[in-house]
């Protein structure tokens, strides 16, 4: 049995016409016909009475209109989702991500996914740092990626934004009564850091900061995200260099200064693999062009 029968046997069944039928199908009476005569044989009953004068239902007919307008309803959705699918209008994404800045931009992003393609939902795979997401990326484990590290060949981005650096500290640390700090009055403080395993790019600039102030930063604990840091410079374990967005973060016993040499930017970008085939991730990559546009052009 083929859909195309149950469509001709309720497009009969609607006009009671095989001329009519025919013409609403798109095709010849005598082809009609015979879509109908094998739908009857393989169901073994006759589903319609045909006269000279009119054509008529038999009581197998009644007994099969609804259920085979339910299966036209499940054929047309399996049409529209397989339209929608080669349109990249429905799918899934991938995303890696990690930090204050990657929560940022995912929130930017969700929402205008969720408001054009309700179709395409993102898979989101937070407390991934940059260095981890590029490789995730190129062996084609994720679609996406919050990346603030130079992209390889075969990796396009789009910058999302560019941040600073400052310094989150205790709010009764000896340093919080200052209005910016230097990294230098830094060095025998207790840092907390994200994972160096992780490939993040704000440890980097942490370091590369220390070391032209001339120390090494003594890292007393590592915090995955960054709402556990925070809470861990709360607490008072330590202080911790951060992005410029986590001023955002309000958390118990944390204070924000900006840092005197917090000349350096640290560009964050959206990134993907050139030869991913996904609709559905061009669809976003174009959503995001908008949501992001000051580089759409890049």
């Amino acid at each position: 049995m083929e859909f195309r029968q149950f469509e001709a046997f309720l497009a009969v069944a609607e006009e009671l016409h095989f001329g009519r039928a025919a013409e609403k199908l798109h095709m010849a009476q005598p082809a009609l016909s015979r879509v109908i005569r094998l739908l009857e044989r393989e169901l073994g009953t006759e589903l319609f009475e045909r006269t000279t004068r009119k054509v008529r239902l038999t009581p197998s007919g009644e007994a099969l209109l609804e259920p085979a307008k339910v299966i036209n309803v499940h054929v047309d959705g399996v049409r529209r989702i397989a339209r929608s699918a080669q349109q990249g209008e429905i799918g899934s994404v991938k995303v890696g991500f990690a930090g204050t800045t990657g929560y940022a931009i995912m929130g930017i992003l969700a929402r205008e996914v969720s408001r054009e393609h309700p179709g395409i939902s993102l898979d989101l795979q937070p407390q991934m740092y940059s260095g981890e997401a590029l490789t995730m990326l190129r062996d084609g484990e994720i679609d996406l990626g919050v990346i603030s590290s130079v992209a390889p060949v075969g990796i396009t981005t789009l910058l999302a934004r560019n941040e600073t650096l400052m310094l989150a500290l205790p709010s009764d640390h000896q340093l919080a009564g200052q209005e910016e700090i230097s990294v230098g009055q830094l060095r025998d403080q207790r840092f907390i850091a994200y994972p160096a395993s992780h490939g993040s790019r704000v440890r980097d600039a942490m370091l590369s900061l220390c070391t032209a102030a001339g120390f090494v930063p003594h890292v007393a604990q590592e915090a995955p995200d960054p709402y556990s840091l925070l809470a861990l410079v709360g607490a008072d374990v330590g202080v911790a260099i951060v992005v410029g967005s986590s001023s955002h973060i309000q958390v118990d016993g944390v204070s924000y200064r900006p840092l005197i040499e917090s000349d350096i930017s640290l560009p964050v970008a959206l990134a993907w693999r050139d030869s991913n085939p996904s609709l559905a991730l061009r669809t976003v990559v174009a959503l995001a062009k908008n949501a992001f546009p000051q580089t759409a052009a890049d």
